[in-house]
Protein backbone atom coordinates (compact mmCIF):
# COMPACT_ATOMS: atom_id res chain seq x y z
CA UNK A 1 0.00 0.00 0.00
CA UNK A 2 2.74 2.36 0.37
CA UNK A 3 4.19 1.84 -3.07
CA UNK A 4 0.70 2.70 -3.95
CA UNK A 5 0.02 5.72 -1.77
CA UNK A 6 3.73 7.01 -3.40
CA UNK A 7 2.59 6.37 -7.15
CA UNK A 8 -0.40 8.08 -6.86
CA UNK A 9 1.31 10.79 -5.21
CA UNK A 10 3.26 11.56 -7.36
CA UNK A 11 0.83 11.40 -10.33
CA UNK A 12 -1.38 13.99 -8.38
CA UNK A 13 1.54 16.26 -8.53
CA UNK A 14 2.56 15.77 -11.94
CA UNK A 15 1.55 13.51 -14.23
CA UNK A 16 4.96 12.14 -16.09
CA UNK A 17 2.89 11.32 -19.47
CA UNK A 18 0.56 13.68 -21.12
CA UNK A 19 -1.65 10.04 -21.75
CA UNK A 20 -2.17 9.28 -18.09
CA UNK A 21 -3.44 13.19 -17.73
CA UNK A 22 -5.73 13.68 -20.42
CA UNK A 23 -7.00 9.97 -20.01
CA UNK A 24 -10.81 9.20 -21.27
CA UNK A 25 -11.16 6.99 -18.04
CA UNK A 26 -14.49 6.44 -17.03
CA UNK A 27 -16.33 8.41 -14.35
CA UNK A 28 -19.18 7.94 -12.26
CA UNK A 29 -21.85 8.32 -14.76
CA UNK A 30 -24.66 7.84 -11.79
CA UNK A 31 -23.26 11.24 -9.92
CA UNK A 32 -24.08 12.73 -13.80
CA UNK A 33 -27.29 11.59 -14.15
CA UNK A 34 -28.15 13.04 -10.94
CA UNK A 35 -26.79 16.10 -11.42
CA UNK A 36 -28.25 16.09 -15.06
CA UNK A 37 -31.37 15.46 -13.60
CA UNK A 38 -31.55 18.34 -11.17
CA UNK A 39 -30.03 20.78 -13.86
CA UNK A 40 -32.99 19.92 -16.25
CA UNK A 41 -35.31 20.25 -13.11
CA UNK A 42 -34.25 23.47 -12.11
CA UNK A 43 -34.80 24.78 -15.37
CA UNK A 44 -38.36 23.63 -15.50
CA UNK A 45 -38.90 25.11 -12.31
CA UNK A 46 -36.81 28.33 -12.72
CA UNK A 47 -39.24 29.01 -15.86
CA UNK A 48 -42.52 28.05 -14.11
CA UNK A 49 -41.73 30.57 -10.83
CA UNK A 50 -40.75 33.40 -13.31
CA UNK A 51 -43.12 33.98 -15.99
CA UNK A 52 -45.12 35.58 -13.72
CA UNK A 53 -42.78 38.28 -12.52
CA UNK A 54 -40.81 38.40 -16.08
CA UNK A 55 -44.15 39.10 -17.82
CA UNK A 56 -44.93 42.01 -15.40
CA UNK A 57 -41.71 43.58 -15.57
CA UNK A 58 -40.04 42.75 -18.65
CA UNK A 59 -43.10 41.87 -21.17
CA UNK A 60 -41.20 38.90 -21.73
CA UNK A 61 -42.48 35.52 -20.13
CA UNK A 62 -39.19 33.60 -20.70
CA UNK A 63 -36.77 35.89 -20.14
CA UNK A 64 -35.41 34.28 -16.80
CA UNK A 65 -35.69 31.09 -18.37
CA UNK A 66 -34.09 31.66 -21.71
CA UNK A 67 -31.15 33.56 -19.79
CA UNK A 68 -31.02 30.17 -17.27
CA UNK A 69 -30.65 28.03 -20.07
CA UNK A 70 -27.69 29.80 -21.61
CA UNK A 71 -25.55 29.63 -17.69
CA UNK A 72 -26.84 26.45 -17.94
CA UNK A 73 -25.16 25.66 -21.34
CA UNK A 74 -22.13 28.11 -20.53
CA UNK A 75 -21.60 26.05 -17.32
CA UNK A 76 -22.02 22.47 -19.33
CA UNK A 77 -19.04 23.88 -21.48
CA UNK A 78 -16.71 25.06 -18.86
CA UNK A 79 -17.10 21.88 -17.13
CA UNK A 80 -16.19 20.09 -20.50
CA UNK A 81 -12.58 21.68 -20.18
CA UNK A 82 -12.46 22.10 -16.32
CA UNK A 83 -12.62 17.93 -16.26
CA UNK A 84 -9.59 17.80 -18.69
CA UNK A 85 -7.30 19.92 -16.55
CA UNK A 86 -4.98 18.04 -14.20
CA UNK A 87 -5.40 18.28 -10.42
CA UNK A 88 -1.78 19.45 -10.39
CA UNK A 89 -2.79 22.43 -12.06
CA UNK A 90 -5.17 23.34 -9.39
CA UNK A 91 -2.92 22.61 -6.80
CA UNK A 92 -0.21 24.48 -8.17
CA UNK A 93 -2.50 27.81 -8.62
CA UNK A 94 -4.57 27.15 -5.31
CA UNK A 95 -2.82 30.34 -3.48
CA UNK A 96 -3.02 32.67 -6.53
CA UNK A 97 -6.76 31.75 -7.24
CA UNK A 98 -7.58 32.79 -3.32
CA UNK A 99 -5.45 35.62 -3.80
CA UNK A 100 -7.31 36.99 -6.82
CA UNK A 101 -10.65 36.55 -5.12
CA UNK A 102 -9.79 38.24 -2.60
CA UNK A 103 -9.12 41.04 -4.93
CA UNK A 104 -12.35 40.69 -6.51
CA UNK A 105 -14.06 41.20 -3.27
CA UNK A 106 -11.69 44.39 -2.44
CA UNK A 107 -12.55 45.62 -5.74
CA UNK A 108 -16.47 44.92 -4.83
CA UNK A 109 -16.25 47.52 -2.41
CA UNK A 110 -15.04 49.99 -4.04
CA UNK A 111 -18.16 52.84 -4.23
CA UNK A 112 -19.05 53.06 -7.34
CA UNK A 113 -18.05 50.23 -8.73
CA UNK A 114 -20.34 47.40 -7.22
CA UNK A 115 -23.84 46.69 -8.14
CA UNK A 116 -26.08 47.08 -5.42
CA UNK A 117 -29.51 44.52 -4.88
CA UNK A 118 -31.76 45.24 -1.99
CA UNK A 119 -29.33 46.76 -0.32
CA UNK A 120 -26.36 44.39 -0.84
CA UNK A 121 -23.11 45.26 -2.78
CA UNK A 122 -22.21 41.78 -3.86
CA UNK A 123 -22.28 42.00 -7.73
CA UNK A 124 -19.66 43.27 -10.23
CA UNK A 125 -21.37 44.36 -13.37
CA UNK A 126 -19.78 42.52 -16.88
CA UNK A 127 -22.08 44.23 -19.26
CA UNK A 128 -23.90 40.72 -20.35
CA UNK A 129 -24.03 39.39 -16.69
CA UNK A 130 -23.76 40.06 -13.06
CA UNK A 131 -20.82 38.24 -11.56
CA UNK A 132 -20.49 37.53 -7.74
CA UNK A 133 -17.10 37.21 -6.31
CA UNK A 134 -18.54 35.60 -3.26
CA UNK A 135 -19.24 32.34 -5.25
CA UNK A 136 -15.84 31.93 -6.61
CA UNK A 137 -14.81 32.47 -2.90
CA UNK A 138 -16.73 29.14 -2.06
CA UNK A 139 -14.32 27.46 -5.01
CA UNK A 140 -11.43 29.19 -4.15
CA UNK A 141 -11.02 28.34 -0.54
CA UNK A 142 -11.72 24.90 -1.11
CA UNK A 143 -8.77 24.31 -3.52
CA UNK A 144 -6.71 26.29 -1.51
CA UNK A 145 -7.38 24.80 2.22
CA UNK A 146 -6.90 20.86 0.28
CA UNK A 147 -3.46 22.31 -0.79
CA UNK A 148 -2.62 23.74 2.49
CA UNK A 149 -3.62 20.15 3.88
CA UNK A 150 -1.22 18.18 1.80
CA UNK A 151 1.76 21.31 2.65
CA UNK A 152 0.75 21.29 6.12
CA UNK A 153 -0.79 18.31 7.40
CA UNK A 154 1.26 17.07 9.80
CA UNK A 155 1.73 21.11 11.39
CA UNK A 156 -2.04 21.40 11.08
CA UNK A 157 -2.51 17.83 12.88
CA UNK A 158 0.25 18.55 15.76
CA UNK A 159 0.45 22.61 16.35
CA UNK A 160 -2.06 25.14 16.97
CA UNK A 161 -0.74 27.47 14.60
CA UNK A 162 -0.34 25.30 11.44
CA UNK A 163 -4.61 25.29 12.28
CA UNK A 164 -4.74 28.81 12.71
CA UNK A 165 -3.21 30.12 10.18
CA UNK A 166 -5.87 29.48 7.48
CA UNK A 167 -8.36 30.49 10.07
CA UNK A 168 -6.93 33.68 9.94
CA UNK A 169 -6.64 34.19 6.42
CA UNK A 170 -10.38 33.48 6.44
CA UNK A 171 -11.28 35.71 9.42
CA UNK A 172 -9.81 38.31 6.74
CA UNK A 173 -12.16 37.30 3.76
CA UNK A 174 -15.26 36.71 6.26
CA UNK A 175 -14.57 40.41 7.10
CA UNK A 176 -15.09 41.39 3.36
CA UNK A 177 -17.91 39.24 3.01
CA UNK A 178 -19.85 40.79 5.86
CA UNK A 179 -18.63 44.69 4.34
CA UNK A 180 -21.43 43.61 1.69
CA UNK A 181 -22.76 41.98 3.42
CA UNK A 182 -23.29 38.50 2.74
CA UNK A 183 -23.35 36.39 5.87
CA UNK A 184 -25.04 33.76 3.90
CA UNK A 185 -21.66 33.56 2.12
CA UNK A 186 -19.40 33.74 5.23
CA UNK A 187 -21.31 31.02 6.91
CA UNK A 188 -21.29 28.48 4.06
CA UNK A 189 -17.46 29.46 3.36
CA UNK A 190 -16.49 28.58 6.96
CA UNK A 191 -18.66 25.50 7.65
CA UNK A 192 -17.09 24.14 4.72
CA UNK A 193 -13.54 24.64 5.87
CA UNK A 194 -14.15 23.59 9.15
CA UNK A 195 -15.37 20.29 7.94
CA UNK A 196 -12.10 19.85 5.66
CA UNK A 197 -10.03 20.81 8.82
CA UNK A 198 -11.75 18.08 10.62
CA UNK A 199 -11.20 15.34 8.14
CA UNK A 200 -7.47 16.60 7.59
CA UNK A 201 -6.99 14.94 11.17
CA UNK A 202 -7.25 18.77 13.29
CA UNK A 203 -7.42 18.04 16.80
CA UNK A 204 -10.80 17.71 18.71
CA UNK A 205 -10.54 20.02 21.30
CA UNK A 206 -9.22 22.78 18.54
CA UNK A 207 -12.44 22.19 16.22
CA UNK A 208 -14.12 22.44 19.09
CA UNK A 209 -12.78 25.77 20.27
CA UNK A 210 -12.57 27.65 16.95
CA UNK A 211 -16.42 26.15 16.44
CA UNK A 212 -17.45 27.71 19.60
CA UNK A 213 -15.90 31.13 18.71
CA UNK A 214 -17.93 31.22 15.26
CA UNK A 215 -21.12 30.76 16.53
CA UNK A 216 -19.96 33.55 19.26
CA UNK A 217 -19.18 35.36 15.86
CA UNK A 218 -22.59 34.75 14.60
CA UNK A 219 -24.54 35.23 17.57
CA UNK A 220 -23.23 39.18 18.34
CA UNK A 221 -23.21 40.01 14.48
CA UNK A 222 -26.84 39.19 14.68
CA UNK A 223 -27.58 40.72 18.25
CA UNK A 224 -25.74 43.62 17.18
CA UNK A 225 -27.54 44.05 13.51
CA UNK A 226 -31.28 45.12 13.25
CA UNK A 227 -32.09 43.84 9.74
CA UNK A 228 -30.35 39.84 10.90
CA UNK A 229 -31.89 39.82 14.62
CA UNK A 230 -35.41 40.77 12.13
CA UNK A 231 -35.08 37.38 10.55
CA UNK A 232 -33.98 36.06 13.31
CA UNK A 233 -37.22 36.86 15.56
CA UNK A 234 -39.37 36.47 12.30
CA UNK A 235 -37.70 32.96 11.48
CA UNK A 236 -38.59 31.83 15.13
CA UNK A 237 -42.55 33.22 14.91
CA UNK A 238 -43.21 34.39 11.08
CA UNK A 239 -47.07 34.62 11.71
CA UNK A 240 -46.44 37.44 14.69
CA UNK A 241 -46.04 39.94 11.84
CA UNK A 242 -46.89 37.83 8.56
CA UNK A 243 -47.66 41.29 6.71
CA UNK A 244 -43.81 42.15 7.30
CA UNK A 245 -41.23 40.56 8.62
CA UNK A 246 -42.42 37.47 8.30
CA UNK A 247 -44.01 37.76 4.86
CA UNK A 248 -41.79 35.91 3.03
CA UNK A 249 -41.55 32.92 5.36
CA UNK A 250 -45.34 32.69 5.91
CA UNK A 251 -45.63 32.59 1.94
CA UNK A 252 -43.29 29.53 1.87
CA UNK A 253 -44.99 27.82 4.28
CA UNK A 254 -48.31 28.26 2.50
CA UNK A 255 -46.85 27.12 -0.54
CA UNK A 256 -45.55 23.68 1.06
CA UNK A 257 -48.99 23.85 2.35
CA UNK A 258 -50.84 24.08 -0.65
CA UNK A 259 -48.74 21.17 -2.12
CA UNK A 260 -49.93 18.59 -0.16
CA UNK A 261 -48.39 14.88 -1.16
CA UNK A 262 -48.55 14.90 -5.21
CA UNK A 263 -48.87 19.48 -5.61
CA UNK A 264 -51.12 21.57 -7.54
CA UNK A 265 -49.21 20.48 -11.31
CA UNK A 266 -46.50 21.99 -13.06
CA UNK A 267 -47.26 25.90 -13.52
CA UNK A 268 -50.26 25.87 -10.52
CA UNK A 269 -48.43 27.72 -8.28
CA UNK A 270 -50.73 30.76 -6.83
CA UNK A 271 -47.67 31.87 -4.34
CA UNK A 272 -45.44 32.78 -7.54
CA UNK A 273 -47.86 34.97 -8.46
CA UNK A 274 -46.31 38.18 -6.85
CA UNK A 275 -46.71 37.05 -2.85
CA UNK A 276 -43.61 35.06 -2.58
CA UNK A 277 -40.73 37.22 -3.31
CA UNK A 278 -37.27 36.10 -5.26
CA UNK A 279 -39.52 33.08 -6.01
CA UNK A 280 -37.20 31.96 -9.08
CA UNK A 281 -33.94 32.45 -7.22
CA UNK A 282 -33.94 31.57 -2.92
CA UNK A 283 -37.44 30.39 -2.77
CA UNK A 284 -37.64 28.06 -5.64
CA UNK A 285 -38.40 25.09 -3.72
CA UNK A 286 -40.77 26.35 -2.25
CA UNK A 287 -42.47 27.43 -5.59
CA UNK A 288 -41.85 23.36 -6.38
CA UNK A 289 -43.08 21.72 -3.16
CA UNK A 290 -46.28 23.32 -4.19
CA UNK A 291 -46.61 22.63 -7.94
CA UNK A 292 -44.84 18.84 -6.93
CA UNK A 293 -45.69 17.91 -3.50
CA UNK A 294 -44.34 16.23 -0.95
CA UNK A 295 -43.13 13.47 -3.95
CA UNK A 296 -41.01 16.50 -6.16
CA UNK A 297 -39.63 17.50 -2.98
CA UNK A 298 -38.59 14.39 -1.18
CA UNK A 299 -37.12 13.94 -5.16
CA UNK A 300 -34.75 16.79 -5.08
CA UNK A 301 -33.85 15.73 -1.24
CA UNK A 302 -32.78 12.35 -2.49
CA UNK A 303 -30.96 13.81 -5.79
CA UNK A 304 -28.85 16.08 -3.20
CA UNK A 305 -28.31 13.42 -1.01
CA UNK A 306 -27.33 10.92 -3.59
CA UNK A 307 -24.37 12.99 -4.83
CA UNK A 308 -23.02 13.84 -1.53
CA UNK A 309 -22.84 10.03 -0.84
CA UNK A 310 -21.02 9.81 -4.25
CA UNK A 311 -18.89 12.74 -3.58
CA UNK A 312 -18.02 11.36 -0.07
CA UNK A 313 -17.43 7.85 -2.09
CA UNK A 314 -14.82 9.53 -4.29
CA UNK A 315 -12.86 11.66 -1.80
CA UNK A 316 -12.39 8.07 -0.16
CA UNK A 317 -11.56 6.29 -2.92
CA UNK A 318 -8.62 9.17 -3.69
CA UNK A 319 -7.78 8.72 0.12
CA UNK A 320 -7.45 5.52 -0.02
CA UNK A 321 -4.76 5.61 -3.23
CA UNK A 322 -3.05 8.44 -1.48
CA UNK A 323 -3.76 11.36 -3.32
CA UNK A 324 -4.72 13.83 -0.69
CA UNK A 325 -5.16 17.03 -2.77
CA UNK A 326 -7.65 15.17 -5.15
CA UNK A 327 -9.48 13.47 -1.25
CA UNK A 328 -9.73 17.23 0.16
CA UNK A 329 -10.92 18.81 -3.12
CA UNK A 330 -13.77 15.97 -3.50
CA UNK A 331 -14.48 16.32 0.56
CA UNK A 332 -14.78 20.43 0.03
CA UNK A 333 -17.39 20.48 -2.74
CA UNK A 334 -19.43 17.78 -1.44
CA UNK A 335 -19.66 19.45 1.71
CA UNK A 336 -19.99 23.22 0.01
CA UNK A 337 -22.62 21.90 -2.19
CA UNK A 338 -24.91 19.58 -0.39
CA UNK A 339 -24.54 22.06 2.98
CA UNK A 340 -26.07 25.03 0.99
CA UNK A 341 -28.32 22.87 -0.56
CA UNK A 342 -29.76 21.75 2.84
CA UNK A 343 -29.35 25.15 3.86
CA UNK A 344 -31.67 26.49 1.35
CA UNK A 345 -34.14 23.92 1.83
CA UNK A 346 -34.22 24.56 5.44
CA UNK A 347 -34.61 28.24 4.81
CA UNK A 348 -37.67 27.40 2.69
CA UNK A 349 -39.18 25.10 5.08
CA UNK A 350 -38.60 27.59 8.28
CA UNK A 351 -36.40 25.27 9.85
CA UNK A 352 -33.40 28.44 9.52
CA UNK A 353 -33.49 31.90 9.14
CA UNK A 354 -33.74 33.51 5.83
CA UNK A 355 -29.77 33.29 4.67
CA UNK A 356 -30.27 34.98 1.04
CA UNK A 357 -28.55 31.76 -0.70
CA UNK A 358 -29.17 29.66 -3.85
CA UNK A 359 -30.15 26.20 -4.46
CA UNK A 360 -27.51 24.72 -6.27
CA UNK A 361 -27.58 23.62 -9.88
CA UNK A 362 -31.51 24.54 -9.65
CA UNK A 363 -32.30 28.32 -8.86
CA UNK A 364 -31.87 31.30 -11.12
CA UNK A 365 -28.16 32.80 -11.89
CA UNK A 366 -25.62 32.77 -12.97
CA UNK A 367 -22.80 32.86 -11.21
CA UNK A 368 -23.82 30.21 -8.87
CA UNK A 369 -24.67 28.20 -11.97
CA UNK A 370 -20.83 28.60 -13.19
CA UNK A 371 -19.41 28.28 -10.51
CA UNK A 372 -21.32 25.10 -9.21
CA UNK A 373 -20.72 23.22 -12.43
CA UNK A 374 -16.96 23.87 -12.64
CA UNK A 375 -16.99 22.51 -9.01
CA UNK A 376 -18.94 19.48 -10.60
CA UNK A 377 -16.28 19.12 -13.29
CA UNK A 378 -13.49 19.47 -10.54
CA UNK A 379 -15.00 16.05 -8.49
CA UNK A 380 -15.14 14.47 -11.50
CA UNK A 381 -12.09 14.75 -12.42
CA UNK A 382 -11.11 13.81 -9.05
CA UNK A 383 -13.04 10.30 -9.95
CA UNK A 384 -11.20 10.55 -13.46
CA UNK A 385 -7.50 10.40 -11.70
CA UNK A 386 -8.35 8.11 -8.75
CA UNK A 387 -9.55 5.74 -11.74
CA UNK A 388 -6.52 5.93 -13.79
CA UNK A 389 -3.87 5.69 -10.40
CA UNK A 390 -5.99 2.44 -9.52
CA UNK A 391 -5.72 0.61 -12.68
CA UNK A 392 -2.19 1.95 -13.21
CA UNK A 393 -1.26 0.50 -9.39
CA UNK A 394 -4.01 -2.98 -10.58
CA UNK A 395 -1.75 -3.19 -13.52
CA UNK A 396 1.84 -2.92 -11.54
CA UNK A 397 0.53 -5.43 -9.38
CA UNK A 398 -0.36 -8.16 -12.04
CA UNK A 399 2.80 -7.40 -14.09
CA UNK A 400 4.58 -8.85 -10.71
CA UNK A 401 2.59 -11.39 -9.95
CA UNK A 402 3.15 -12.78 -13.70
Amino acid sequence: MASIAAQATAMNRKPNRRSEVNSPARFDLSLVLAVAALLALGLVMVGSASIAIADRELSQPFYFLIRQSIFVIIGVAIASVVVMVPLYVWERFSALLLLSGIMLLMVLLIPGIGHSVNGSIRWLSLGVFNLQPSELMKLFVIVYLAGYLVRRGEEVRNRVWGFMKPMLLLMVIALLLLMEPDLGATAVIFATALGMMFLGGVRLWQFGVLLMMVLSAIAVLTITSPYRMERVTAFLNPWADPFNSGFQLTQSLIAFGRGEWFGLGLGGSIQKLFYLPEAHTDFVFAVLAEELGLLGSVSVVLLFSFIAWRAFRIAMNAQKLGLDFAAYTAFGISLWICMQAFINIGVNMGVLPTKGLTLPLMSYGGSSMLVTCTAIALLLRVDIETRIAYLSYAGVKGGKKR
